[in-house]
């Protein structure tokens, strides 16, 4: 089923071993998501900031098929001072 949602909201999961990008719509639902796993990168590379990018890029061309133009994005993760 292809959905149509025009605002969407990115929950960006940074750890430091890992990075999850999620897009849902306003009520909550998931539309999509991607990580640096499984994009493919492994150990080290996998917590780089280059896969992360990638995990984010990847999740917004699913993202923009549903039809998603606005964005909110809520971060999350580790604070670094």
């Amino acid at each position: 089923i292809r959905r149509n949602v025009p605002r969407a909201v990115v929950n960006v999961h940074a750890s430091f071993n890992n990075t999850i990008v999620t897009f849902t719509d306003p009520n909550g639902e998931t539309l999509c998501w991607d990580s640096a796993g499984t994009i493919g990168f492994t150990g080290s590379r996998k917590s780089t900031p280059f896969a992360a990018q990638r995990a984010a890029e990847r999740a917004a061309e699913k993202a923009l098929k549903m039809g998603v133009r606005e964005v909110e994005v809520k971060p999350s993760g580790p604070v670094q001072l």
